[in-house]
């Protein structure tokens, strides 16, 4: 057994690595081509969200996982639970990047909880990330990741066997996206993302149970939140939350909606049947 795994999971709690990166335009030209958004010229600011195309994972192709991840260990504790996924995030913007910018991202543990669900043992791992530009810290998130047992055979939906029930809230703005398995794969490389329930329909169905192959939380959430900025140009944003309820799979359409009350925004999106998949909150200003 090595130290690292060696460890309580309590003595992980407080580590930090920081990462440098520049804010170049590519990502961003890519970004909006994926979204099938027009291409624009000229510096600008960063999109919120966006922040997801640097400071990207770089683990060499010999330290890949079966499942596409990294191997465990290094910054992350190496946790053997099989199963990990992004289950939320938490974001204050304190002021834009702009594009071209040098910027740096300091991530510390802020805690590792352990509890158990209808689908088995589970550890909650929150991330603080600091991301930095010349002028001092520009925002900030906290970012849950939950590591889960391996899905049950008899439980194909991707969480449990018990189906998330329809929800009727009332939506101000609603766009219907179609996850095709391309718009994964493009998302999936722009994030560096090798995860392979989101483009191995073999792997994600056989080995993990899914009826189909996931779309990605973060995508999702960016959605979601385009979705408010689309319908509110005028405004900028000050805060985003989002936590992922129940996966969205590229085998039908899913809805993004978006209810506004002042500066506050209630986001959400539902599966084909109107189930909850992701439910979200924004302030703006």
């Amino acid at each position: 057994m090595c130290a690292e795994q060696s460890l309580s999971l309590d003595a992980w709690v407080g580590r930090s690595i920081e990462l440098t990166d520049v804010v170049t335009t590519a990502p961003v030209s890519l970004m909006r081509a994926t979204l099938d958004y027009p291409q624009v010229t000229g510096s600008t600011d960063l999109p919120p969200l966006w922040h997801w195309l640097y400071f990207l994972p770089q683990a060499r192709q010999s330290d890949i996982g079966a499942d596409g991840h990294p191997r465990r260990g290094g910054f992350l504790p190496p946790i053997a639970l099989p199963r990990r996924m992004w289950a939320g995030s938490r974001l204050e913007f304190l002021r834009p990047i702009e594009v071209g910018a040098a910027v740096r991202r300091l991530s510390t543990i802020k805690s590792i909880q352990e509890k158990s669900g209808r689908s088995g043992n589970l550890i909650f791992v929150t991330v603080q990330h600091d991301a930095s530009d010349a002028y001092g810290v520009a925002g900030r998130e906290e970012q849950d990741i939950v590591y889960r047992d391996a899905l049950a055979v008899a439980a194909p939906s991707g969480t449990s066997n018990v189906q998330p029930k329809p929800i009727k809230w009332d939506p101000q703005f609603s766009r219907t996206i179609i996850p095709d398995p391309v718009l994964l794969m493009r998302y999936s490389a722009l994030t560096f993302n090798g995860h392979r329930i989101h483009y191995d329909r073999p792997y994600a169905m056989q080995e993990e149970g899914y009826p189909g192959l996931v779309v990605h939380g973060p995508l999702i959430a960016t959605l979601l939140l385009e979705e408010l900025r689309s319908t509110h140009s005028e405004k900028s944003i000050r805060s985003f939350d989002f936590k992922a309820v129940s996966p969205l799979f590229d085998t039908a359409p899913f809805k993004v909606n978006v209810r506004v009350d002042g500066d506050t925004a209630r986001l959400w999106a539902t599966g084909t049947e109107g189930q909850l998949a992701m439910q979200a909150g924004a302030v703006m200003n």
